[in-house]
C-alpha cells in the first residue's frame, strides 16, 4: 500500500511539473505579427533567385519587429490588396515604400519615417532639348508610370502630357527601351536601380534633373493599434539612431536620391 501511495505522489508531481513547464513555454513565446509587402519593387522588396523575399524593406522590417519583441510572418501581396487587407485585419503591418500622406492618415496610422525618397524621371536620349517635365508636357510627350502610385498622381499635374500606366514600373522601363514611351517617372530608388543595373538603359536614357519631390516612407498600421505603433516607433527609432538603417541603405545601394532620416 505504501508503495502504491508513493507512486501516486510521484505521478501527480510529474503531471503538475509538465503542466507548469507547458505554461512557462507558452509565456516565453513572442506575439506574432503578419506583415504584408508587395515584392515587386527592386531593390526595396522582391523575390530573389531562390524565390525568397529579399531587399532593403525586407531586411528592415525583420530588424524592426524582432527589436520590438515580436515574431513575424511576411506575406507577399499585390499592391492593390495591401490597404484593404490591413483594414480587414488580415495583416497587422504593411511595408512597401508607402508615402506618408495626410489623406492616408484619415484611414490608417504610420510609423515614424524610415526613408526619405521622391520622384525621379528618366527620358530617352533621343528626346533632345528637354530638361524638365514642363518641357515634356509642352511637346505632348508620353510618359509612363506605375498606376495608383505617387509618381502616377504626380504626372497628372502636367497638362498636355500623355500618361501611360503600367502594373509594374519595370514594364514602363522595358516599354521605354522599345520606344513605347518617351520617358518614365518612378520612385528615385527604383529609377536609380534600373538605371545602374542596365547598361543598355545607361546608353539610351538619361536622368531629367534630380529628385523632383520629397516623400517620407512609413510602416502602416491600423489606427486603433496605438500600443503596437508605440512599440514599432520605439524600435525603429533605435535602429535609426544606431546606424542599422543606414547600413542597410548602403548594402542595397539605394543611391544619393534617397536619405535615411534621423528621428526628431
Amino acid at each position: 500500500m505504501l508503495k502504491k501511495y508513493f507512486l501516486k505522489i510521484v505521478l501527480a508531481a510529474f503531471c503538475v511539473g509538465c503542466l507548469s513547464c507547458g505554461q512557462g513555454f507558452q509565456e516565453t513565446q513572442n506575439p506574432r505579427l503578419v506583415i504584408a509587402i508587395d515584392a515587386t519593387f527592386v531593390p526595396m522588396s522582391f523575390l530573389n533567385d531562390q524565390g525568397e523575399l529579399d531587399g532593403f524593406e525586407v531586411d528592415l522590417i525583420k530588424e524592426v519587429v524582432k527589436n520590438a519583441g515580436f515574431d513575424y510572418e511576411l506575406v507577399n501581396v499585390e499592391w492593390g490588396g495591401l490597404f484593404g487587407g490591413l483594414i480587414t485585419e488580415k495583416f497587422d503591418l504593411v511595408i512597401s515604400s508607402i508615402t506618408i500622406l495626410e489623406e492616408r492618415k484619415n484611414r490608417m496610422a504610420f510609423s515614424i519615417p524610415y526613408l526619405q525618397s521622391g520622384v525621379a524621371v528618366l527620358v530617352r536620349k533621343d528626346i533632345e532639348n528637354v530638361d524638365s517635365l514642363e518641357q515634356l508636357a509642352e511637346i505632348k510627350a508620353t510618359v509612363g508610370a506605375q498606376i495608383n502610385t505617387t509618381s502616377y498622381y504626380f504626372l497628372q499635374k502636367y497638362e498636355g502630357m500623355k500618361i501611360k500606366t503600367y502594373e509594374k514600373f519595370g514594364h514602363a522601363v522595358i516599354d521605354m527601351a522599345n520606344k513605347g514611351n518617351d520617358g518614365v517617372v518612378g520612385d528615385s530608388v527604383q529609377v536609380n536601380y534600373y538605371f545602374n543595373e542596365n547598361k543598355e538603359l545607361t546608353q539610351n536614357a538619361r536622368f531629367l534633373g534630380s529628385r523632383m519631390t520629397s516623400e517620407n516612407y512609413g510602416i502602416v498600421l491600423r489606427k486603433e493599434n496605438l500600443e503596437l505603433k508605440q512599440k514599432i516607433d520605439t524600435s525603429l527609432k533605435g535602429l535609426l539612431k544606431n546606424g542599422t538603417v543606414q547600413k542597410l541603405h548602403g548594402k542595397w545601394n539605394l543611391g544619393d536620391f534617397s536619405v535615411v532620416p534621423m528621428p526628431e
